[in-house]
């Protein structure tokens, strides 16, 4: 059933997505008078298909092959046109025009997300302050002067008002080099701090390995977490741990969840850890070696078992409830996207420079695995889902890349400098490069999916 709703809620984005895009080439090319053949939802054979209204009767379908979807307009390189309706082939058009329904598909995904961004801050949405929670010792944060409990105010000159902020203002100046100065609120007070960090930079913007590589975690929810299962033979059955063992404290740490004893064991790679427990009521102390294992390429500890948590409580005022009026709301929107959309940006750059790592690239898995979670989580994880994909859909085809929107642009750019199109052979080869780019992008993207779910 899980699997299902994963596949369901996937298709689901992909579609609305998709339609949203090709919506945009469609609008923008009926209102400048070109002659669209046919708006495709999806790719292969048709399902469903609708023909329009006379003079152009336009096919409006729903493919087989769910993962796109196109517009033909009326292009006489594909075809012989009649000469009654060569003035509304795409090539007989102005050069401006054909630019501007070749813009309209990433605008309207960018529109698409600043709308979704201003519905959801209507509906109110909830959010964690960035409160600091265990600090390591001899650790980056200890060294900067972290402490529990330190509220997170800005990075650099970056507001962060959640956790979300905190996590996108740390990795894009940690991975832009240079030390990273901090405000935090303590005791009333705020306080400047300044985190540096002499080690592999670019190991630390991998997914999740940047706030345990500065040796800091974030208040988070609390729950009671209980040992599920201990397998024969695996290093927590040879430290003495017990199906029912409610995991209290480790190394004298008290644990918040399951999730503060994984990271900490993890971090434990290759020593010994001191365990804390409750069985029948009786307080133990068990000590355990914890096992190197390489996860992702990088060693991390593991005790070979499961755990469970019980019912969720937040601590009192680490959740704000944040909701504005429609203008505000719009503003916040418009402000929203143009934020992620260069971010976006930024890390693309940065991936192709080799300062920020490209594990950072997800495939359909990933999104298939996101989709489902935020469809479980409800209708406003969906709908933050949708604006976030929709930002990067309207991005990337955004980039000069043949094949996609932007490599379309160009080829027009360079028609109108030059008088005329580039020739034929230009062209294919064009295509061949953009095939190619997308070839070593997609598999970069499968093999990170598939590794991650194989570690």
């Amino acid at each position: 059933m899980r699997i299902l709703i994963f596949i369901g809620s996937f298709l689901a984005a992909i579609g609305i997505l998709v339609a949203v895009h090709e919506f945009g080439h469609y609008w923008v090319a009926k209102r400048l008078g070109f002659k669209v053949l046919r708006f495709s939802i999806g790719f292969g054979r048709p399902l469903l298909t609708k023909v329009g209204r006379a003079p152009d009767r336009t096919e409006y379908c729903l493919a087989a092959i769910p993962l796109g979807g196109y517009v033909k307009l009326l292009d006489e390189r594909e075809g012989e046109v009649s000469a009654a309706e060569l003035p509304r082939s795409f090539t007989r058009r102005p050069v401006l025009q054909r630019i501007a329904v070749l813009l309209a598909g990433p605008a309207m995904n960018l529109i698409f997300a600043a709308v979704l961004y201003a519905v959801l801050a209507m509906i109110g949405t909830e959010a964690v302050k960035p409160v600091v929670g265990d600090v390591l010792p001899a650790s980056p944060a200890a060294d900067a002067g972290l402490r529990r409990g330190d509220e997170i105010l800005r990075v650099g000159d970056r507001a962060t008002g959640d956790t979300e902020e905190l996590q996108i203002a740390l990795l894009t100046r940690f991975s832009g080099g240079g030390a990273v100065p901090l405000t935090v609120r303590r005791g009333g007070v705020q306080l400047p701090l300044t985190l540096r960090y002499g080690g592999d930079r670019l190991a630390l913007t991998e997914p999740g390995r940047l706030l345990p590589g500065l040796g800091f975690d974030l208040a988070s929810w609390t729950a009671t977490a209980t040992v599920r299962t201990v397998p024969d033979g695996s290093a927590g059955a040879r430290a003495g741990l017990e199906p029912g063992d409610r995991l209290v404290d480790i190394d004298g740490r008290t644990l918040a969840n399951s999730d503060a004893f994984v990271a900490a064991v993890s971090a434990a790679a290759g020593r010994k850890v001191d365990i804390g427990v409750l069985r029948a009521g009786a307080k133990l102390e068990l000590a355990a070696a914890v096992p190197a294992v390489r996860v992702d390429g990088a060693t991390v500890g593991r005790l070979g078992i499961t755990i469970a948590d019980g019912p969720r409580s937040w601590p009192p005022g680490l959740i704000v409830t944040r909701r504005s009026g429609p203008v505000e709301a719009l503003a916040l929107g418009v402000h929203r996207t143009w934020e992620m959309s260069a971010l976006t940006v930024q890390m693309l750059w940065r991936i192709t420079t080799g300062r920020v790592s490209a594990r950072n690239i997800s495939g359909p898995i990933s999104i298939a695995e996101f989709a489902g979670i935020s469809a479980y989580l409800g209708a406003g994880a969906f709908l933050s889902f949708l604006a976030i994909i929709s930002v990067s859909l309207g991005v990337l085809n955004l980039a000069p890349v043949p094949l996609l929107d932007g490599g379309q642009v160009l080829y027009q750019l360079i028609e109108a400098v030059k008088g005329s199109p580039l020739s034929e052979r230009m062209q294919l080869f064009g295509q061949q490069v953009g095939i190619a780019l997308l070839v070593v992008l997609m598999s970069l993207a499968f093999y990170n999916d598939i590794s991650r779910h194989w570690n």
